[in-house]
């Protein structure tokens, strides 16, 4: 089982993640989604395509941009369409 916590707060939970680039990416039914606001804020990578990016929420704290997802994937990153994945202080392991 692999898990997301920040703030204390466990994020997302899953034994079906995708390992890209050493980012695991969770399945969107597997995050509490509850806890992710999303952002303006959108990246491009050349071979994932555009990156849609959430502020994560635990407590009274706001971690900005700290989750992105690939909501409509380049075919060579197919697989994570519809995972979300962390970073910026977020603990997956």
């Amino acid at each position: 089982m692999v898990k997301a916590t920040w703030n204390g707060e466990t994020i997302a939970e899953s034994d079906d993640t995708v390992v890209v680039e050493d980012n695991h990416y969770f399945p969107r039914e597997d995050v509490k989604m509850d806890r992710l606001v999303p952002s303006d804020t959108q990246t491009h990578c050349p071979w994932k395509g555009e990156a849609t990016y959430f502020s994560v929420k635990a407590g009274k704290n706001t971690n900005a941009d700290a989750a992105w997802s690939y909501e409509d994937p380049k075919p060579a990153a197919a697989e994570i369409k519809g995972h979300i994945a962390f970073w910026k202080g977020v603990e997956v392991g």
